[in-house]
């Protein structure tokens, strides 16, 4: 028997029916992302094996992911935003980017210093994984005794041997920020006052290249954040590695207060269509698995204490005692922090 079109138009539209619900039910998280590792790729690929909630992900850099957030306004897909510094995830929360989470599995896992503020509906964002500011020197020219503190950078034992990128970086940011609660307003602008006497050169460039400059002997001693260390010492590039087989390593102020530890951090978008689906992104982020693959394919320390270690890089920097200044609290030094290195002229 032959149909008529009519007839075969009800069947298409008839099973077009019955697959809407199907297709209704599949679950998806729209992730902004400002985090660029490779080894990120297998977090969220396991992820979906597990909930099997697919993933569609934006990759930018951290203004571009705060820029598109502010454009879209309430229109926005975004469930999910990972951002990679202190500074530029308290910026976010500032700006109401951010909604708070309570969730328990990431109040037990996540260190209270390492989550934005709770006023009593939750936290805004949670770090999942941390790096330290350190300082790398030129062990044929320097002492380690005279820059195993921040503050001895400043000194006029280290005139003409300094390089960093810019100032107004945020690692550099949240460095500073991290040190006017340590020395108060007036001790922090007359040290950046001495780091810029310092200068071996302008600021320029990132940090890899810091350590690159100072193997090279351009620079005598610079700061850095860890994995790019770790980095050059896993390379499977000879000469990666002998750039860091040329320098020194270390944490600074372990006699006192402590090394800055930064954070990357991530937090559910203010408008997120999923935000059942978002929590449970960032809970899977503090999970075991998740933070070991942050430590051996980033080389980035886990958030979670307590994490298994297995980066050979990071096993030979060994441990060190970090700073307990709030990472929420660096992040809000950030504007005062500005001022002070357009005073003393810090580019």
């Amino acid at each position: 028997m032959t149909r008529s079109p009519l007839s075969r138009l009800a069947l298409l539209a008839l099973a077009a029916t019955l697959a809407a619900p199907a297709l209704a039910q599949e679950k998806v998280l729209n992730i902004y992302s400002a985090r660029h590792y490779q080894t990120d790729e297998a977090l969220y690929g396991d992820f979906t094996k597990a909930t099997g909630i697919r993933i569609n992900r934006v990759d930018t850099d951290d203004a571009g992911v705060v820029n598109r957030l502010k454009s879209e306004g309430a229109a926005s897909p975004a469930d999910v935003v990972l951002l990679v510094d202190a500074a530029r995830l308290w910026r976010a929360e500032a700006d109401g980017l951010f909604q708070p989470v309570r969730s328990k599995v990431l109040e037990e896992r996540i260190p209270a210093r390492l989550r934005g503020k709770d006023e009593g509906q939750g936290s805004a964002w949670f770090g999942i994984s941390t790096r330290a500011r350190m300082i790398v020197y030129d062990k044929s020219r320097v002492k380690a005794a005279d820059v195993d503190q921040y503050e001895k950078l400043a000194l006029p034992v280290n005139k003409g041997l300094v390089c960093t990128r810019s100032g107004s970086h945020p690692y550099n940011l949240s460095l500073f920020g991290s040190m006017l609660e340590h020395l108060g307003p007036e001790k922090t602008e007359a040290w950046l006052q001495g780091v810029v006497a310092n200068m071996a050169r302008q600021p320029k460039g990132g940090d890899t290249d810091q350590i690159r400059a100072v193997a090279s002997g351009e620079c005598g001693v610079a700061l850095t954040n860890s994995y790019y260390f770790a980095r050059l010492m896993r390379s499977k590039k000879p000469e990666d590695r002998d750039v860091a087989e040329k320098v020194g390593a270390i944490f600074p102020n372990q006699a006192d207060h402590g090394t800055h530890v930064n954070v990357a951090g991530a937090a559910v978008a203010r408008h997120a269509k999923h935000r059942e689906e978002a929590v449970q992104f960032l809970e899977y982020l503090s999970s075991p698995q998740a933070q070991e693959y942050f430590a051996d394919g980033n080389n980035e320390w886990p958030a979670v204490p307590g994490t298994a270690l297995g980066n050979p890089a990071l096993k030979a920097l060994g441990s060190f005692k970090s700073e307990s200044v709030p990472i929420s609290v660096v992040g809000m030094n950030q504007s005062r922090v500005q001022q002070i290195l357009d005073r003393v002229g810090y580019k």
